[in-house]
């Protein structure tokens, strides 16, 4: 019983982790993109064991820091919505990095860290374009161009997304490891 508690309290700890940055770092233009969204969905893809189960925590973590950014900003006291429309690209774009790190393999060093430059460089490719095929013309223009200048745009966003998931991940991987899974290996030697 007391490994379940373990695990409830790190997946409450991830959800406030992901709350607590939408809260402080979201309405900051300059560091959008610091968030610990894609590190968690790597690590869940790293370190599940049962693949069925590896979209759970970032799926909650999406979703109930999400829920609560919505009933704040309902409240007036946060200056956007935790749902809108389209947003659900965004929750599959994210959904697909544990995927990616199921593919990567294990949680060695090495593979922790592609898995910390590939999950934000997808999710920077991918969303960007997103963003340039829904955009109107007025905003990009509907040729290489236009596309570049999208990712151009939006390179402020990757590099914060690179530098929260290089950090974010290895410490969450730690935190797991040494603190779940270690009391777990004594709970069962005991």
């Amino acid at each position: 019983m007391k490994n379940i508690s373990k695990y409830i309290l790190f997946y409450l700890l991830a959800v406030a982790l992901t709350l607590s940055a939408k809260f402080f770092v979201g309405p900051h233009v300059e560091f959008s993109g610091i968030s610990p969204v894609i590190a968690l969905a790597l690590f869940s893809g790293l370190m599940a064991k049962d693949r069925d189960r590896m979209f759970l925590l970032p799926l909650l973590c999406l979703f109930l820091s999400d829920a609560c950014i919505q009933f704040l900003y309902e409240q007036n006291l946060f200056p956007y919505a935790g749902f809108y429309a389209g947003q659900w690209k965004n929750y599959l774009l994210l959904l697909s990095l544990p995927l990616l790190a199921a593919w990567i393999g294990s949680s060695s060093r090495l593979r922790i860290a592609v898995g910390a430059l590939a999950g934000p460089t997808l999710y920077f490719l991918f969303s960007n374009f997103l963003v340039w095929m829904q955009a109107g013309e007025a905003v990009y223009s509907r040729d290489w161009n236009g596309l570049m200048q999208c990712y151009t745009l939006a390179i402020p966003f990757y590099r914060n997304s690179l530098l929260a998931t290089g950090v974010l991940l290895p410490m969450i991987v730690f935190t797991y490891r040494h603190w779940v899974i270690s009391q777990k290996a004594k709970s069962v030697t005991a």
